[in-house]
């Protein structure tokens, strides 16, 4: 797949290679080998042709050290600073290939000279003099490489979405692999839109945080509003969910329900009094399951916990999605952008949506192991959690 890759960004790129040496793996455990001969019109071509598929995985055969050169300011990065993948990479510091930590896409690489420590940092927490990795010179890219154990979910899929496959055997697999991540001790976080409450899924989503199956959740103010109205009053939105009906005087609850937040304090306080008795932020705060609410310019209220500081927020969904293995997105298109900017590529996940446009927007993050279902959240979050109950049970 890598291989195929470096030859397709060649050609595309109008350069030219020849094969040098191809050494083919023949067992599970061993691995191929290929080296490459690339030739481009000009120096300036070459070096175009060389960074695009040193991204991709290719490694130069003549080995030289890392640039660094001095920040000159806070938030000021040198102007040939390196831009990182979300894949696994390393620097060639002292003869020894030193690992980036906390990988993200987008940032720079700040080295520490004293530690021999590499980390992937945003441009505001750079400071003046900190030594930022320049140029490609010195910089490998690992990309993951594909499970050998056979084909799973994420193989089959192909990091490619479609409405045309069967979903419920997409289920089924989803829920085996979110069942064999929580066995082996793994994380599992959630990015969610309200229309997961419109739809009638909030109770779903509500029973896989009390299965212990979700280890964070990352979303907006409306979740969090919608949510709270639904299990108040039994409407999203002034439609009762569970038929699609208009309640009476129903266009006031959400606004009745942000009230009594306010009356209690917080949404914590709401479960203390025994005021919000159910639902998916009951039963976070009831399983302590971490959360984070984060604002924006069309919030009502917004209500006590929502984080207003974009930076504030930022920073708080990296640290629950820390070490995490498996993130599912469920209809809601900026915030799993903003959190598909945040994983490394080894990140499981699973994005899915009503609209194909906003599915293959997500997928086309760069993860790795990414699955795109073209599906309504209603529908297709209970056969997840069915499919769960079915597997806890017989196992």
């Amino acid at each position: 797949m890598i291989l195929t890759r470096i030859f397709d960004k060649i050609m595309d790129l109008k350069g030219n290679f020849n094969v040098l040496e191809f050494n083919v793996g023949k067992k599970k455990d061993e691995l191929s080998y290929a080296r490459l001969l690339i030739s481009g019109k000009n120096k300036k071509h070459l070096n175009q042709l060389l960074e695009s598929v040193f991204i991709e995985g290719a490694q130069p055969t003549k080995i030289d050290g890392v640039i660094l050169k001095s920040a000159p300011n806070d938030m000021i990065m040198p102007r040939d600073f390196y831009s990182t993948t979300n894949n696994t990479t390393q620097i060639f510091l002292n003869n020894e290939w030193i690992d980036v930590e906390n990988m993200m896409m987008d940032k720079c690489i700040v080295v520490d000279l004293r530690n021999k420590k590499a980390e992937c940092k945003k441009i505001r927490d750079i400071r003046s003099g900190n030594m930022i990795v320049t140029g490609e010179q010195g910089v490998r890219i690992l990309p993951e490489e594909r499970p050998r154990e056979g084909i799973d979910i994420f193989q089959f899929m192909s990091s490619t979405s479609s409405s045309e496959r069967p979903t419920q055997q997409i289920a089924r697999k989803i829920a085996m692999d979110i069942y064999n991540t929580k066995k082996n001790g793994g994380k599992i976080v959630v990015t969610a839109g309200p229309v997961i409450v419109h739809s009638g899924a909030a109770e779903s989503l509500a029973k896989l945080i009390r299965m212990k199956y979700i280890d964070g959740l990352l979303t907006g103010n409306a979740l969090a509003v919608h949510d709270i109205e639904n299990s108040l009053f039994g409407t999203s939105l002034g439609m009762n969910v569970k038929n699609g009906t208009l309640a009476i005087r129903g266009h006031r609850n959400h606004m009745q329900a942000i009230n009594e937040i306010f009356r209690a304090g917080s949404i914590e306080q709401m479960v203390k009094k025994n005021i919000l008795k159910s639902g998916i932020m009951y039963e976070c705060i009831k399983n302590n399951v971490q959360f984070v609410l984060c604002g924006s310019i069309r919030d009502d209220g917004p209500i006590p916990g929502v984080v207003t500081d974009i930076i504030e927020a930022q920073d708080r969904y990296r640290d629950i999605l820390r070490d995490t293995n498996m993130v599912l997105m469920l209809s809601t298109m900026l915030h799993s952008i903003a959190v598909g900017n945040m994983i490394p590529a080894r990140v499981k996940v699973v994005a899915v949506d009503i609209s194909q446009a906003v599915v293959t927007k997500l997928l086309d993050r760069g993860t790795t192991q990414a699955i795109g279902i073209v599906s309504d959240i209603g529908a297709f979050l209970p056969m997840v959690l069915n499919q769960l109950e079915y597997i806890s049970k017989k196992r």
